[in-house]
């Protein structure tokens, strides 16, 4: 091994030991109790030295947040398992995902849906695209659903993946803050959830709440960058 290689490992060690030291004390301590020099205290390192990896301990969070939705989006086996279920399998298999991640990633679950402190990820708008498109996904999951005639033509699919996404989280923080019966199974209880909420969207039961597959940040931040990319292709025009 050559010294640049040696030494782009070695950063990329030092940079791993950051975002895992940030993780857990993010997750332990709170957010906002948390220093960039704390971080670097427990991997023993100097503040400024880190700062040559992040700016910011903002940035650490988006970091870690990319990842997590990276590893909740795409696991390696998803898509090829779900192509072979039927569509309203599909749904459950899918919401299950988000469950089973709540269990075995806890600490990058706890960042991404319990911390109310931590930066908002439409500040990253472009970065977390895919974020958007997961979304996107799920509503398309629910719209095959109504057309192979499982779920009524009247559900709203972004209400539907709303309903379903809350009471999953439910569980799932439920479980994480240990606030479950001694005799209660977590597993059991998501399935519970999970089978009564689709069965309650097959069975056609109104539905008040308002579906959004764009939160309005993003409706926001689109809405600038549509104005910026507008003014700057007049900008071209003008200077033609």
């Amino acid at each position: 091994m050559g010294i640049k290689q040696r030494q782009e490992r070695d950063r990329e060690a030092v940079r791993r030991a950051i975002l895992d030291a940030a993780r857990e004390l993010f997750v332990s301590e709170g957010y906002n109790n948390v220093s960039m020099r704390k971080i670097a205290e427990r991997i023993e390192y100097s503040a400024a030295s880190i700062y040559s990896y992040f700016p910011s301990k903002d940035d650490i969070f988006f970091e870690l947040a990319e990842e997590g939705f990276r590893l909740l989006s795409d696991p390696a086996h998803s898509r090829s398992d779900l192509a072979a279920l039927a569509p309203l399998d599909r749904v459950r298999a899918t919401f299950w995902r988000l469950y089973e991640f709540s269990r075995d990633y806890p600490q990058y679950f706890a960042l991404m849906f319990v911390d109310r402190d931590v930066p908002r990820i439409t500040r990253e708008y472009e970065r977390f695209g895919f974020v958007r498109d997961m979304k996107a996904r799920l509503a398309g999951l629910l719209q095959d659903c109504i057309e192979a005639e499982v779920i009524p033509p009247g559900v709203n699919p972004a209400v539907g993946v709303r309903v379903l996404t809350m009471g999953i989280l439910g569980v799932s923080v439920m479980r994480l803050s240990d606030r479950l019966g001694a005799t209660e199974n977590a597993d059991d209880l998501a399935r519970d959830v999970l089978d009564v909420l689709i069965a309650g969207l097959q069975s056609g039961v109104p539905l008040r709440s308002k579906g959004v597959l764009v939160c309005p940040q993003d409706e926001r931040q689109a809405d600038q960058q549509e104005v910026m990319e507008s003014s700057a292709s007049s900008d071209v025009r003008s200077v033609r």
